[in-house]
């Protein structure tokens, strides 16, 4: 649904073209020193403005409704609110009927019977991810001095970024990226075996950010190629250092002190300039889509922010489970 977590738990609402959106954040130990400014640096990151992202330019201003007094945590649930204030919905109207592929405009007209808001992809858009990047501030303050680090690895399988997305948007279109995250200073022993896995949990996470289509952790796909002497990492020392790190810094599910590295896909945004086959739900005839209205060439600019804020929610939940965010704050 539209909830995550057992211990730190995040729910998310509203639509990218809707009076508002945001999260709440249940389940935040009580006596943390937070405000509104505390959120500002990473909602600068994953706001567009810059060359391949959307000319829609929201504020993205953070409102705290509940859950602080006197500039620290409460223990009750923490409700962070989001204006949209530059919405045009125009260039909507027209594809109403007509699903842009590789959107879920589809997908949400088949769950939702047609009563899904198709504006900007109502519930489905990434406009959304903004609760979950403040959601992320708070957690990154709970899990000090653990940090979560994600950046911008290649864009349309080329390093070469800026010029790649350049190129896509002279050719009216669009180009994915590879995240790649690393999280330091993780202590041994978070993370549960099987289902609650702590590659599960960010795993689960990590696919709850529009666009993102793959993921891998330490060696992760090459490992099928490798022999058991190469990709083993051999232990150093009683505190778990390992000379090399294919694991990703988990083994059976469990954090072994190593730092935690992982990449994520994300595929290249579905609105592009280019004219595209799909069907008119209407009256059942194919028919040729030109997507207007506003647009990232590359959405995987803006992901690494978001990448960091799921990592640190999974995290922010796994200690508080295991009550070592009780001593952080104590």
């Amino acid at each position: 649904m539209n909830t995550f977590g057992r211990s730190f738990i995040v729910n998310i609402f509203g639509e990218s073209h809707g009076d508002a959106l945001g999260i709440i954040i249940d389940g935040c130990p009580a006596g943390l020193h937070l405000s509104e400014t505390d959120l500002i640096p990473d909602l600068g990151r994953r706001k567009s403005g810059g060359a391949g992202t959307t000319p829609r330019l929201e504020t993205d201003t953070p409102f705290i409704k509940s859950g602080l007094f006197e500039g620290r945590t409460t223990g009750a649930p923490i409700l962070i609110l989001f204006e949209n204030k530059n919405v045009d919905s125009s260039a909507y109207e027209a594809i109403r009927h007509t699903p842009r592929p590789g959107h879920a405009d589809f997908t949400a007209y088949a769950k939702h019977g047609g009563f899904n808001d198709y504006r900007g992809g109502g519930h489905f858009s990434g406009r959304l991810t903004v609760g979950l990047v403040a959601a992320g501030a708070v957690a990154k303050k709970l899990i000090r001095p653990i940090r979560v680090e994600a950046a911008l690895a290649e864009a349309g399988g080329a390093k070469e970024i800026e010029e790649t997305v350049k190129n896509a948007m002279n050719e009216g279109d669009s180009v994915g990226g590879i995240i790649s995250c690393a999280v330091r200073g993780v202590p041994a022993g978070l993370g549960e075996p099987f289902f609650d896995s702590v590659e599960s949990l960010i795993s689960h996470a990590a696919f709850s950010i529009p666009a993102v289509k793959a993921i891998e952790f330490g060696a992760g796909f090459a490992c099928a190629s490798m022999k058991g002497s190469e990709y083993n990492d051999a232990i150093l020392d009683p505190e778990g250092t390992t000379a090399t790190n294919h694991s990703g810094g988990i083994n059976g599910g469990i954090t072994n002190g190593n730092d935690i590295r992982f990449r994520v896909a994300v595929r290249p945004t579905a609105s592009i300039s280019r004219p595209q086959q799909t069907v008119n739900l209407k009256l059942g005839t194919p028919t040729e889509i030109f997507v207007k209205g506003r647009h990232d060439a590359c959405i995987a600019l803006r992901v690494p922010v978001i990448v960091e804020a799921v990592t640190a929610i999974v995290l922010a939940d796994l200690m508080i489970a295991n009550q070592t965010i009780k001593r952080v704050l104590s």
